[in-house]
């Protein structure tokens, strides 16, 4: 049975649009906060692209199939039904080899009544080339589902081109394109959230969707920060491998669950966050700071957004005293003088429950009471 605290206190970000309730819902169930920004959505094909492919693959079966999504191989059988297409489809697909990519792709195929011949581990598509490569495909006919990602190439077809020089003949099956969601500003709220350390984690489901968050955060002026803070504060939590492909390329840390579902990725976020919450003993009380509070011995304290910033800039050398300067830098807007800080600490301390753990140093700052070791 889940911990139903064991999130308490942590602010989770999803980027995901489908079943994005689903997800926030096992997250919450855990006592974490969820803010959610759609990333990308789905977008249909050209109805008359999709059923000229389909019918040429239905016509003269192809020798392999390549199938990248489960969500797009559902939808490519549905159409299929529309235009009753269905069993004639079944049928090329069942005398053809299908590669899957991922484990959703294989549940798909399998749905379906089918079976696939072979996947890779690593929900990559470029081990799927390379298995095809090494097979040799000089003369063979294979079909491939795309998803585009709006003007952008999409690496599958860039590898469509590669498995063209190779000698095959491919039928491109274009089933869905995605494109970066209409509203930006929940994007740009999480990119601003991220940057500065206000979640304690980033969820991702897929790779389109960790690429457009940071060419968001790039559009914005905001890249620098967002990739510091990936590195040394907020999780990137990534369904599988595929997924935290674009973090992993500009050599960002990501955390994945070994099972590339759902429940799995939100069993990791329980077990990872309490274990990179870092605990500071003042003045008789133990504090956790989180991306949005502070937790107090045990009790989660929501502190404006002043205070957070001097909790984050006091908890970063935990002893150091802080001058006030610095201090005041950390303030949002960074104005006024020396007696803003004053009034911000004095608001810190009464939020906080524990007025003693954040100690004035005459003439110098601010620090925490760290508790003696012994």
């Amino acid at each position: 049975m889940n911990d139903v605290t064991a999130l308490r206190g942590f602010t989770v970000g999803i980027t995901a649009s489908r079943r994005a309730d689903e997800f926030a819902s096992l997250l919450t169930r855990r006592g974490a906060s969820v803010v959610h920004a759609p990333a990308i959505r789905i977008v249909p094909a050209d109805d008359g692209d999709l059923e000229r492919a389909t019918r040429e693959i239905i016509d003269n079966p192809p020798d392999t199939v390549v199938v990248t999504t489960g969500i797009g191989f559902r939808g490519w059988m549905t159409d299929a039904d529309g235009w009753g297409q269905a069993g004639g489809l079944a049928g090329a697909l069942e005398s053809s080899r299908l590669l899957a990519r991922g484990p959703k792709a294989k549940g798909a195929i399998r749905a379906a009544g089918l079976e696939e011949e072979w996947s890779p581990e690593s929900e990559s598509f470029a081990e799927v080339l390379n298995h095809l490569l090494r097979e040799g495909v000089e003369g063979r006919r294979i079909a491939v589902q795309l998803h585009g990602t709006g003007s952008e190439r999409e690496p599958v077809e860039d590898s469509c081109e590669i498995l063209r020089r190779a000698g095959a003949q491919v039928v491109p099956v274009p089933v869905y394109r995605l494109t970066p969601h209409e509203d930006r500003a929940p994007m740009d709220r999480m990119i601003e959230l991220v940057a500065k350390g206000g979640l304690d984690a980033v969820s991702f489901t897929s790779a389109p969707a960790a690429a457009t968050l940071l060419a968001r955060a790039e559009e914005t002026g905001m890249l620098e920060m967002v990739l510091h803070s990936l590195r040394h504060r907020v999780l990137a939590a990534c369904v599988g491998h595929a997924a935290a492909g674009p973090l992993r390329e500009l050599g960002l840390p990501t955390s994945v669950p070994s099972n590339p579902r759902l429940g799995a990725l939100a069993r990791h976020i329980e077990e990872e966050l309490p274990l990179r919450a870092k605990k500071i003993h003042a003045a008789d009380h133990e504090l956790s700071i989180r991306g949005g509070c502070v937790v107090v011995d045990g009790e989660v304290r929501q502190l404006p957004p002043a205070g957070m910033s001097l909790m984050r800039v006091l908890c970063a050398q935990p002893g150091r005293v802080v001058p006030r300067d610095e201090l005041l830098a950390a303030l949002p807007g960074g104005g006024g003088d020396t007696h803003a800080v004053e009034m911000a600490v004095a608001r810190l301390r009464a939020s906080l429950g524990a007025p003693k753990a954040v100690q004035t140093v005459v003439k110098r700052g601010y620090r925490l009471a760290l508790a003696p070791t012994h």
